[in-house]
C-alpha cells in the first residue's frame, strides 16, 4: 500500500498562510512530518476540550445560577480601630 501525499501550498498573501509557512521552515528537515502530526493532534485535542467546555457550562446554566453566599465581614480588633483613630 502507498503512503497517502499531502502538498501544503500556503498563499502568501494570506497572513496566517505566510505565518504557519515561516514556523514550518523552522522545523529541521525530517521532522516536518512529526511537526504537522503533532499540530493536527494538538489542534483537534483543542477543538475537543472546547466542545467539552461549552457542553459541561451550557449544563451548569440550565440548572439555575450557582447561589452566591454573603461576603462573610471581617471583625477589626477594637485595639487596632484605635491606633488608626488616632492617626
Amino acid at each position: 500500500m502507498s503512503r497517502p501525499v499531502f502538498s501544503f501550498r500556503p498563499n502568501m498573501e494570506n497572513p496566517d498562510h505566510r505565518q504557519a509557512w515561516e514556523v514550518l521552515q523552522g522545523v529541521p528537515d525530517g521532522g516536518k512530518n512529526a511537526f504537522l502530526v503533532r499540530a493536527i493532534l494538538q489542534a483537534e485535542g483543542m477543538e475537543a476540550m472546547e466542545r467539552i467546555i461549552r457542553r459541561t457550562v451550557r449544563e451548569e446554566l440550565k440548572c439555575g445560577s450557582p447561589a452566591q453566599s454573603e461576603p462573610e465581614k471581617e471583625n477589626i480588633p477594637k485595639p487596632m480601630l484605635d491606633f488608626l483613630d488616632s492617626l
